[in-house]
């Protein structure tokens, strides 16, 4: 044993107020907002990380639930992101339902329903409500009748509703997600990519609601969009965007073309569907576009997160397609840095050119021929989030081998519905890959590179957005309702709990008068599983539900 020196007591002294420092939640010098969730992916970068570290890989063990809130609605499930701001949680159930509650005890504080036009319900999305938006003393809410609606954080009363699409002309144009705030202006795009609209993204005032801009996602342009063609050629912008407050920009990326798999009527490259995009959010002028899936005749979207990370010192955006590839791209110009595969069953392509974004041997699909086409359209992953760890530089995302067999068909759009679909196809059937079962798994990998570092399966694919934390650790759910904690190292699980119903929504980490919670929406649900049976007859067995489930540690 050493003996006791001035320099021993100090660096002992130091040590434990490590250890101290390391035991609680993580404070304002660390981030000055670390105890809130005020954006869907918590900051503007898309990382989903919070630096809470209260709850660690040494405790976690000891989560236990604390409350559980019901919305009352289980249509479609719980497939959004709460919101969390001074020890208030928020979020938007089924039906546009929205709730403020008490973070701690989840005592409930104001509901707020809109009143939703009769069309609504008649949508083929009714029901879904992906997000709500936080900022100027307001919860901002897309509705499913086409409307961007202001709400009073404190009262939940209605402060300004914009109309902003006519659904009865326009099918699809509705807002199953909600529009982004980039300064004092709200941003959104309209939802129906796969139906004969033409998809746009609006901007309005964020104070008053007065619209500001409209972008036409399908570009005026014979070259992109022959004929008539670009009046119902789907589009529009799904998910939430995000803003860069650093160079003033808004990303925000792009629906598949329609008819989905059908090309032969639209020939051209049709901008701007399956792109990531850079506007100016004051003006809704392009700065830059990277079309990832140019022609898209695949239903290989573009509307996921758009991740801000460093490569090499240069300001870059990783951006997963619903294809299985991943873009890295500069954030200035969309300039291309590199291009990996998430998918391991790919086959729409032989290859996606690293430097120049080319479709390397890309497969045709004869029109009334069947063919096998991998992935299938919900990609090789949802809509549901990745996140990304500063810590151990890790990017940890849900993914999935599924493929289909097409028969791409030429569709009249004359004596369509509000709910019809504009897929272009006589079968489209999930199936699992040539060589192997259909199942998801848990990736920890480089986002830049792609390389793999842990790996964890799933039976069935998870559908929920992941959360990692500065105690080490990886929250997802899974569609039987267990939400697991991994070790964000080495992917060993160190804690799981059932919830009751599988999880489509995202979780989350805030903390409340020092203590650390961790939200869980539970709440089996929106359009994906009917898609999925075919591949994943499981699912046809898995319980609904909607809660909130929060925990802390006991």
């Amino acid at each position: 044993m050493q003996p006791t020196t001035r320099s021993n007591t100090a660096a002992a002294v130091a040590a434990f107020l490590l250890a101290l420092s390391l035991a609680q939640p993580a404070t304002a010098h660390d981030d000055d907002d670390a105890a809130n969730w005020t954006q869907y992916h918590r900051t503007s970068n898309a990382w989903r990380y919070s630096p809470l570290d209260q709850i660690t890989t040494r405790n976690v063990k000891r989560l236990k639930p604390v409350w559980i809130h019901q919305p009352g609605d289980i249509t479609s499930g719980l497939v959004s992101t709460p919101l969390v701001k001074d020890g208030v949680l928020y979020y938007v159930g089924p039906n546009n339902h929205v709730f403020a509650l008490d973070g701690a005890t989840g005592k409930a504080l104001w509901h707020y329903q809109p009143k939703l036009a009769a069309v609504a319900s008649e949508s083929f999305y009714a029901s879904l409500g992906r997000s709500i938006t936080m900022g100027h003393g307001r919860i901002y809410l897309g509705t499913l009748d086409g409307r961007f609606v202001a709400i009073d954080d404190k009262t939940g009363k209605e402060v300004w509703s914009t109309q902003m699409t006519d659904l009865k002309k326009c099918f699809g144009c509705l807002f199953s997600s909600s529009p982004v705030l980039a300064g004092d202006v709200l941003i959104g795009g309209t939802t129906g990519g796969d139906q004969a609209q033409r998809g746009k993204i609006y901007a309005v005032n964020a104070t008053t609601g007065a619209k500001m801009w409209t972008f036409d996602t399908i570009r005026d342009d014979p070259a992109s969009w022959p004929g008539d063609t670009g009046e119902v050629a789907g589009g529009g912008a799904w998910m939430p965007g995000t803003y860069d407050a650093a160079s003033d920009t808004f990303f925000i990326g792009t629906s598949n073309a329609a008819p989905d798999f059908y090309g032969d009527g639209r020939k051209g490259d049709n901008l701007y569907t399956a792109s990531l995009l850079a506007l100016d959010p004051k003006t809704g002028k392009l700065k830059w576009h990277r079309q990832e899936i140019p022609h898209d005749t695949f239903d290989y979207d573009s509307t996921y997160e758009a991740l801000l990370l460093k490569k090499d010192g240069k300001d870059v955006v990783v951006h997963l397609n619903k294809s299985g590839f991943v873009f890295v791209m500069g954030k200035a110009d969309g300039k291309l840095e590199n291009v990996w595969p998430l998918s391991q069953t790919y086959n729409f392509v032989k290859t996606i050119d690293p430097k120049t974004g080319e479709l390397v041997g890309r497969r045709e699909m004869p029109v009334g021929k069947e063919t096998l086409l991998c992935p299938y359209l919900l990609g090789t992953r949802s809509y549901n989030a990745g996140a990304y760890n500063p810590k151990t530089k890790l990017w940890y995302t849900n993914a999935m081998e599924v493929c289909q067999n097409v028969i791409p068909a030429k569709q009249e759009t004359s004596g369509m519905g509000i709910a019809s679909l504009y897929l272009g196809v006589d079968k489209l059937e999930a199936v699992p890959p040539p060589d192997r079962p259909a199942e998801g798994r848990l990736d920890a990998r480089d986002p830049l590179t792609g390389k793999l570092k842990w790996s964890v399966k799933y039976p069935v694919p998870g559908l929920g957005s992941v959360l990692t934390t500065g105690g080490g650790l990886v929250f997802n759910g899974d569609p039987q309702g267990f939400v697991h904690a991994y070790d964000a190292d080495t992917g060993a699980e160190l804690w799981r709990f059932q919830t009751g119903s599988g999880i489509r929504g995202g979780i989350v980490s805030y903390a409340v008068n020092g203590k650390q919670y961790i939200a869980v929406p539970s709440g089996w649900g929106s359009l994906a599983p009917g898609f999925m049976a075919s591949a994943f007859p499981a699912v046809k067995q898995l319980t609904g539900g909607a809660a909130m489930v929060v925990f802390a540690l006991d």
